[in-house]
């Protein structure tokens, strides 16, 4: 398992679930339903306080994991042999930016 802190464009439903991502230059869907989660992170070391009711976002963060495909594999054109991918991925609540934290998978996609 790799762990990095990297940029990921998410797209989202309605709900706000992941429902694709581009990463590495390459667009994937997700292919089975995410789970969501939330852990501590340790704000003290980075904020000098932490504001009365400030929780989530502070406190708190997000976490998806997500099992992706490349896109053309989703819509049928792919080897049927290709493995999804597991990824977790964060949510920055005040700035709705995304970051990859962790590769579940052995192989990482090649960048274009």
């Amino acid at each position: 398992m790799g762990m990095f802190s990297e940029s990921v464009d998410v797209a989202c439903n309605p709900e706000g679930q992941p429902i694709s991502l581009q990463w590495a230059g390459r667009p994937y869907s997700v292919c089975a339903e995410p789970v969501r989660w939330y852990e501590r992170r340790q704000w003290w070391a980075e904020e000098s306080r932490a504001p009365l009711g400030t929780g989530p976002g502070l406190v708190d963060h997000e976490i998806w994991r997500v099992q992706v495909l490349p896109s053309a594999a989703c819509s049928g054109a792919f080897n049927d042999q290709e493995e999804p991918l597991t990824l977790d991925l964060t949510r920055h609540v005040r700035s709705g930016r995304w970051r990859l934290l962790r590769i579940h998978d052995a192989l990482r996609p090649r960048t274009a």
